[in-house]
């Protein structure tokens, strides 16, 4: 009883939080507030930290396959929360396609930064034995003829036009976590059963997205690297802007899945209490 009352206590205060009207407007500013002032931190962090190293449990275990841990925390929670309330798979299955259009613009859009890379870049043979009198900074020499793949391979380096990926992904899973799961509080408001699985996932996302704005910030601090990262990030805004801003609100078609919570939110409550709700989560959704 003591650890379900803890649970319900947490949820529901953070289900307010992430459900506010003024935290959905406002985060995607504070989001870029954070790549653009993030690398300023690495003027007071400690390049002797165990997050300075890129070996670190958290970025092997998290960022390289954070679209993966997305999918599975999302999803779980889009799905068990719209099934539980209409018991229709091809509705659940509605919202669940929300996850596989951003997860097919992240791949595709890996894939262009890719090329461009490539196209952009040339491959570098750095000389130990000589130093750049100016800088101090080892000799480079032009390696022509070579791919990306190969100059890696061979233990080179690639320069080329750059954009992080990893903060990419990074902005993007946040700004759709913070989409998915501010539907839980207006569910809650009006009335709806929420048991512990359901709570359990939504608490599971709330972390998640706390996990990813605190690995957002250390490779801002540590791993600094203007303009790439400010370019990812704004890269992962115009996603989500695109797709919950502007896509989505197209309303449900056969080529458009809808808004989170749309068809939803409006089945535990009168038509009067569901037309005082709707408006404020389709203003932010």
């Amino acid at each position: 009883m003591f650890l379900n009352t803890v649970l319900v206590v947490l949820t529901d205060l953070a289900a307010r939080f992430l459900g506010n009207t003024a935290f959905r407007q406002h985060f995607h500013l504070l989001l870029s507030a954070v790549v653009m002032f993030g690398p300023a931190l690495s003027f007071w962090v400690s390049q002797h930290s165990i997050f300075a190293k890129r070996s670190h449990f958290l970025y092997r275990m998290f960022l390289r396959s954070g679209w993966g841990w997305t999918c599975v925390f999302v999803g779980s929670f889009v799905f068990l929360l719209s099934f539980s309330i209409r018991r229709s798979l091809s509705l659940s299955m509605r919202h669940l396609s929300r996850l596989g259009v951003a997860g097919g613009l992240w791949l595709g859009f890996c894939k262009l930064l890719d090329l461009l890379e490539n196209a952009t870049g040339s491959c570098y043979e750095s000389l130990h034995a000589g130093q750049d009198v100016a800088n101090g900074q080892p000799l480079l020499v032009l390696r022509e003829d070579e791919s990306k793949s190969e100059c890696l391979k061979a233990g080179m380096l690639w320069r080329g036009y750059e954009v992080s990926e990893d903060v990419f992904l990074l902005c993007l899973c946040c700004l759709l976590l913070a989409e998915e799961t501010a539907v839980f509080g207006p569910y809650l408001s009006l009335g709806g059963i929420s048991d512990a699985p359901l709570r359990i996932l939504f608490l599971f996302c709330v972390i998640l997205l706390a996990l990813w704005i605190f690995l957002l910030l250390c490779l801002l601090a540590y791993f600094p690297q203007f303009p790439t990262q400010l370019l990812g990030g704004a890269l992962g805004c115009l996603s989500w802007r695109g797709l919950y801003q502007g896509w989505y609100r197209m309303g449900p078609s056969w080529y458009c899945p809808g808004r989170p919570g749309l068809g939803l939110l409006n089945t535990k409550a009168s038509s009067t209490e569901a037309e005082d709700v709707q408006p404020n989560h389709d203003h932010c959704s």
